[in-house]
């Protein structure tokens, strides 16, 4: 569940992280089903209001959360941003799943004060929850021209694979031992 960053915008869908994972997941042997329910443009507020009924129809063993992005980029209230990615996690949780939530930072011309306290709602919600929390999602390819799209907020396609090293080694703790093969 995400927005643009994970719904490959710009680039090719075969070619997102996301898509990757479906087939690293594969060439490692793990037998899960990939769901891809990211939206460009999300919110957390948006997730919040779709997300139930995602659960219903795929009863996830395990939630990806990368969101927070726009709605940090549009200046909403920390407090609303907190509340609703403590939401999500929630949800996903009552709902049987396991929630891996990803840490997104926004650009600093919003002031310390607030990039500062729009990154640390995501520690505080992961330990809040008891979730675990992938720090900054593009801490590898957002200071890199090249792997960044013209717009300077998308990775391109050569940092797909990157995003999904960043997101790999906390997802494999979730999955289950007897079947990891790589």
């Amino acid at each position: 569940m995400g927005d643009s960053l994970s719904a490959a915008y710009g680039i090719p869908k075969d070619r997102g992280w996301v898509t990757l994972l479906e087939q690293r997941l594969n060439d490692s042997q793990f037998d899960y089903q990939v769901v891809n329910a990211s939206i460009s443009g999300e919110t957390t507020h948006g997730g919040i209001t779709r997300l139930p009924a995602l659960l219903d129809q795929y009863q996830p063993d395990i939630v990806l959360l990368e969101l927070g992005a726009n709605d940090g980029l549009r200046g909403a209230p920390l407090p609303v941003i907190k509340n609703n990615l403590s939401q999500l996690v929630s949800q996903s949780q009552s709902a049987g799943a396991r929630v891996l939530l990803l840490e997104m930072r926004i650009p600093p011309n919003y002031g310390p004060r607030y990039s500062d306290g729009f990154s640390g709602l995501f520690a505080q919600v992961a330990e809040q929850r008891g979730v675990p929390m992938v720090p900054f999602f593009m801490a590898s390819v957002v200071l890199q021209p090249q792997l960044m799209q013209a717009d300077g907020l998308h990775p391109n396609a050569q940092a797909q694979p990157e995003l999904l090293d960043q997101v790999w080694p906390f997802l494999k703790r979730l999955l289950p031992p007897q079947n990891q093969a790589g």
